[in-house]
């Protein structure tokens, strides 16, 4: 028995909002900001959340100094698309690549994130 559904997640980091804008734009979801909080929500009713954290050290992915705290895997279809529209959007592309059917990404927050084939 489910106790309850579509958890959210709460990532985080410096600006909300900039992190709002760029996972909305990146998984075509709507968002809500407000100054220190923000949502990215979809259709069907799964929520990713930013808060605002004072002093935020962003991961230093793949090194443990500053764990990676968290990530999330992007399914696509074609990797090369992905990277370019990511990048547009405002990731860049991790030193570290540690496979072949995935490619690691860091968000505008330092946050790693995976685009995998999907």
């Amino acid at each position: 028995m489910a106790i309850g559904s579509f958890p959210s997640i709460v990532i985080d980091c410096p600006d909300p909002g900039r992190l709002a804008a760029f996972y909305g734009e990146l998984l075509g979801w709507t968002s809500d900001v407000e100054p220190d909080w923000a949502e990215v929500r979809a259709d069907y009713g799964q929520v990713i959340c930013f808060q605002q954290v004072a002093d935020y050290r962003a991961p230093r992915w793949p090194s443990q100094e500053h764990p990676q705290q968290m990530h999330l895997d992007i399914s696509v279809e074609d990797l090369d698309e992905g990277e370019a529209a990511v990048l547009a959007l405002g990731a860049t592309r991790s030193e570290h690549q540690p496979g072949t059917t995935f490619r690691v990404f860091l968000d505008p927050a330092g946050h790693p994130f995976c685009l995998c084939v999907s």
